[in-house]
């Protein structure tokens, strides 16, 4: 192990992928987890023949396609979506995702660094651009006060019917976290939230940055210290007023659970790290990890049969998933596209969505997976929050997405008056902005239709993409790759960009940032 450390460091140096002490650190981080991963997976026998030699030496299948199983139902009639009646009840739900706390962000501390992540009290400086109060332009992260001061904005301007909040809790310092530092970052902002926004249900979902080292899940088979116990004990523990017994059992087990918000309204929070590309233990199984969409299709089925609605949440948005994981999930969002009435992630800190369509035909919209921005600036951008507006509590409700609005922190303005509390603003209404009849997956898809044929709306879009903070234009091979990745609810499929002037991998495939 030691000199696979020791190797990996040296490339690291050599490549100046990162400064000296942080590839020191990382590996040193990383390397019983990547290593172990990589001894229980790849190093197989009768696999390392099986890859080497073909399948007449051994069997290698890891990563290879994979189908998920339904139950012998058939699919209930679809039926077009019809619009609440006038004055009908419409619910306010709060989107929190990516806080990126930054215990180490410190006002002054240089905005530019040699680090990944700058702003703060040790940042190796670049120059003499001093990160503002409130927050930086730069590649940095959030300070407690100004996630406080967002807290404090929304508890004001309530009502909230719930609470959406789906993860990535911890900063960008990725290579000297700890456990214990990941702990704290949760008990913090867990009781930042209980704080401020009260008697309100608040439904999580676990983010790729909560686990030490990053992107580190294993499935349940994998016991002891490597297991991811340490963490989803901790959640529920801190998530126990939000959450019945039930959601806490499988939360401890696997980061993933189910729970009736409302009569006729039921939640699912996935744990997407068990489809994330940066996982190395996945190493171990691609073939639908914990059984977490076998499970999916349990619950879902349970709700139709129930005639029960149901919002999905989760932290990576299922079009940036592994290829067979996706597929699948699409599938699933296929199937029941009656049951499924709204999907909500985050991940990418910006402001996107993806369409999913009907499989026969990929030309009937049925559903939408919303993507809303982060609360954290990494990279260059405004702090912001998200308000959906969801066809409300009574009888028959559809409980689909009417309408959202996105508020931010114009840090430009806000850092000029560091000893007055900040304002938050609204950046724009989905609806009125883009001219949209109703927020149904039909309206997306002619929004992207329209995208296609009026440059000015696009480059509006583009500007809302960034939270209000973007100084470049996105034109030719950068168009077609945004408009691509809006069409696609799942990874590595270009079938609905082939009438874009389609140069290069489409924005879903590209490494992540976040």
């Amino acid at each position: 192990m030691e000199r696979v450390a020791e190797a990996a460091v040296k490339v690291c140096r050599t490549l100046h992928l990162e400064e000296p002490a942080v590839c020191q650190q990382v590996v040193e981080l990383f390397k019983q987890d990547v290593i172990t991963a990589w001894v229980m997976s790849v190093l197989r026998p009768s696999e390392v023949c099986g890859l080497l030699l073909g399948t007449d030496c051994g069997h290698w299948d890891i990563g290879s396609d994979w189908n998920i199983t339904f139950p012998p139902v058939p699919k209930p009639p679809v039926k077009p979506p019809i619009p609440p009646q006038p004055g009908s009840p419409v619910s306010r739900v709060l989107f929190l995702t990516d806080i990126h706390w930054d215990h180490g962000y410190t006002p002054g501390a240089p905005a530019t660094c040699k680090e990944p992540l700058c702003c703060r009290n040790h940042s190796l400086s670049r120059g003499h651009n001093p990160s503002g109060y409130w927050g930086e332009y730069s590649k940095c992260d959030l300070p407690l006060h100004t996630i406080e001061s967002l807290l404090r904005h929304v508890a004001k301007n309530g009502p909230f019917e719930r609470v959406y909040w789906t993860g990535d809790i911890p900063a960008h310092n990725v290579w000297e976290q700890t456990r214990e530092q990941q702990l704290d970052a949760l008990r913090t902002i867990t009781g930042l939230v209980r704080k401020y926004l009260g008697p309100v249900p608040v439904y999580p979902s676990v983010g790729n940055h909560e686990s030490a080292p990053v992107n580190s899940f294993p499935p349940p088979s994998v016991y002891g210290n490597l297991s991811s116990s340490w963490l989803y004990h901790a959640m529920a523990q801190e998530w126990g007023a939000w959450l019945p017994a039930p959601a806490l059992e499988t939360l401890r087990t696997a980061g993933y659970y189910t729970t009736l918000m409302a009569p006729g309204l039921r939640l699912v929070s996935l744990n997407m790290n068990y489809c994330a590309v940066e996982n190395f233990w996945l190493m171990i199984n691609y073939t639908d990890p914990a059984g977490q969409l076998q499970w999916l299709v349990g619950v879902l089925q349970g709700a139709e049969d129930r005639q029960e609605k149901v919002h999905i949440i989760g932290h990576i948005p299922p079009g940036r998933c592994l290829k067979s994981w996706s597929w699948n999930y699409y599938r699933i969002v296929n199937r029941y596209e009656s049951t499924i009435v709204a999907q909500f992630f985050g991940h990418t800190h910006l402001d996107e969505f993806e369409i999913f369509y009907d499989e026969e035909t990929l030309t009937r919209p049925l559903s939408v997976a919303f993507i809303a921005p982060s609360v954290t600036t990494f990279i260059d951008l405004n702090p912001g929050f998200r308000v959906y507006h969801v066809d409300g509590e009574y009888p028959d409700s559809s409980h689909v997405v009417l309408d959202h609005e996105t508020y931010i922190l114009n840090l430009t303005e806000a850092n000029k008056k560091p000893n007055e509390e900040p304002r938050w603003s609204l950046l724009y209404r989905a609806l009125s902005t883009y001219g949209m009849r109703s927020a149904y997956p039909a309206d997306w898809d002619n929004l992207v239709h329209r995208f296609l044929q009026d440059d000015r709306l696009f480059q509006t879009f583009w500007f809302l993409h960034h939270k209000g903070h973007v100084d470049s234009v996105c034109q030719d091979s950068c168009k077609a790759d945004l408009l691509c990745a809006l069409r696609t609810g799942r990874s590595y499929d270009l079938q609905m960009c082939k009438d874009l002037d389609f140069r290069g991998k489409p924005a879903h495939t590209k490494k992540s940032l976040c």
